[in-house]
């Protein structure tokens, strides 16, 4: 493992948190200032695991430091600690991407605590680096892909803007990847940002940048995503949860391709070609008044679909057999095989969560499956094996849109179905029917009322409930979390922020 840098100019904090750090095994780096930080990066190569830096320090300040690393290395978590706890530095630090506030004095534990969870998420980004740099680029076979494949190289000598729509965990941003990596941009950076992901009061500045002084807190010039993508490709993840109020900058940045940082009074061009991708219907969301027709028509120039992964049915063989494979790898034991009678189960399966879905189940299967080849009686329960029956009954189910009652439960398959198979074998152990029971009866008092609401309120107390209990699980942390449900981590986020989950 890399080592943990510390930056502080206080030698008694340094000496602290290396002793606490090199207790719980964790190699440390000392610096002083940032400018041997700064000297180190340049001139040793060297790239810290986490960066944990003072803000107030003789020769540079902690959020320019956090803002030139970030500049090179987004993915570093940087943890800023200060004795001034006040609100403007902490706005500041996460503004400029910091991974964690921790004011002065600290609790040590807590500290270290904190520090393990960012080397954690440090470990996260470089096995999905690797995953993304070692795997290819997709995988399909089905009439469906290839039609995507097609658009992609036709797509590929032009700057034109993009539209990926598909559902939640369909691959969309691996079309975007793809989309960039085959174009005359493939040198220049691929910038994601997923617009839902971000609170609406930050995305402005996440997106154009802001100039010192703009706004409480802003002590020094940050860029945004647009400037960070010159030269090559932004993709704009769940671009139909964009704020009405930013869609104006974005659509006068799409035309004439100039925007201003916030705070800031001179026009800098933007050399970027944006792709979007959305799970909505944008066209409704238009008719709604929740998104401008305008903006939709300058992004809607070319579309591309992503089927659904029950849609492209024979591809679930191949890509079962490579996630088999990929989670092998990444645990370091021998790739499980899969039978013929197992495989049948899956191709029958409608996979409500997609390709993501099938993902985790293999990783699932690689850990808890007994024998090294898997069996119909290894799978879990929301695969609905019964016995040794053929899978005629899973075939002949509705896809999960039309269905009454989907495989799993009613009013849960679209989220409960997400979750890691663990997650689902836990419920199935444990009340059976009862909660379903439960669930019908709610359902039908809350009708009775009449209401119109039963949908929005059963599934907000269903997806509360399922979050807390995972984050009970994880002890707070939720990209863990996230992984065990099945579900993105900008999801999650979104999810907590949408349901009033925030402590």
């Amino acid at each position: 493992m890399k080592p943990i840098w510390i930056v502080d100019d206080d030698q008694s904090i340094r000496f602290v948190l290396e002793k606490a750090l090199q207790r719980e095994q964790l190699p440390t780096r000392s610096f002083s200032n940032p400018r041997d930080v700064l000297a180190a990066l340049d001139e040793e190569g060297d790239v810290p695991q986490v960066l944990v830096s003072d803000i107030r320090m003789p020769g540079g300040s902690g959020l320019e430091l956090l803002d030139k690393v970030k500049a090179r290395f987004p993915g570093l978590p940087v943890i800023i600690m200060t004795a001034f706890s006040d609100l403007d530095s902490a706005v500041s630090a996460f503004q400029g991407g910091a991974f964690e506030y921790l004011p002065k004095p600290f609790d040590l534990p807590k500290a270290v605590e904190l520090i393990r969870r960012a080397v954690e998420e440090s470990q996260r980004e470089e096995v999905a680096e690797e995953r993304i740099a070692a795997a290819p680029e997709m995988l399909g076979q089905a009439p469906a892909m290839q039609d995507v494949f097609r658009a992609i190289g036709r797509l590929s000598q032009s700057n034109v803007t993009v539209m990926i729509t598909g559902e939640s965990g369909s691959g969309k941003e691996l079309v975007a990847r793809a989309l960039h990596k085959h174009s005359l941009r493939s040198e220049g950076p691929f910038v994601a940002i997923n617009t839902a992901a971000i609170p609406k009061d930050l995305l402005e500045s996440e997106l154009f940048g802001h100039e010192r002084g703009a706004f409480t807190g802003a002590q020094t010039m940050r860029r945004g995503r647009f400037e960070q993508a010159e030269g090559g490709t932004l993709f704009l993840d769940e671009i139909g949860d964009m704020p009405f109020e930013l869609q104006t900058r974005l659509l006068r940045v799409l035309s004439d391709g100039n925007f201003y940082r916030v705070g800031g009074h001179s026009a800098i061009k933007a050399n970027v070609r944006v792709i979007a991708a959305t799970h909505q219907n944008l066209e409704q969301r238009v008719k709604d008044g929740g998104f401008r027709e305008d903006l939709f028509h300058r992004l809607n120039v070319i579309r591309l679909r992503l089927p659904p992964l029950r849609e492209r049915k024979e591809d679930v063989a191949m890509l079962t057999r490579h996630f088999l494979q990929q989670s092998a790898q990444q645990l370091g034991v021998e790739p499980k095989r899969i039978s013929d009678a197992a495989l049948a189960w899956l191709e029958n399966f409608s996979f409500p969560g997609n390709v993501r879905q099938l993902e985790n189940l293999c990783h699932w299967l690689t850990v808890m499956a007994p024998a090294q080849v898997i069996e119909p009686k290894d799978l879990p329960p929301e695969i609905g094996v019964v016995g040794d029956a053929a899978p005629a009954a899973a075939a002949a189910a509705p896809p999960v849109e039309s269905a009454a009652r989907p495989v799993v439960a009613p009013l849960t398959a679209p989220v409960a179905a997400v979750a890691l198979p663990v997650a689902a074998e836990a419920v199935a152990a444990g009340s059976g029917a009862g909660w379903e029971r439960d669930l019908e009866q709610e359902a039908q008092a809350l009708l009775e009322q009449g209401r119109t609401d039963v949908w929005d309120v059963l599934t907000r107390r269903f997806e509360s409930s399922l979050i807390q209990t995972a984050l009970q699980a994880t002890r707070g942390r939720r990209i863990e979390a996230a992984h065990k449900l099945g579900i993105g981590r900008n999801t999650i986020t979104r999810k907590i922020q949408e349901l009033g989950l925030e402590d």
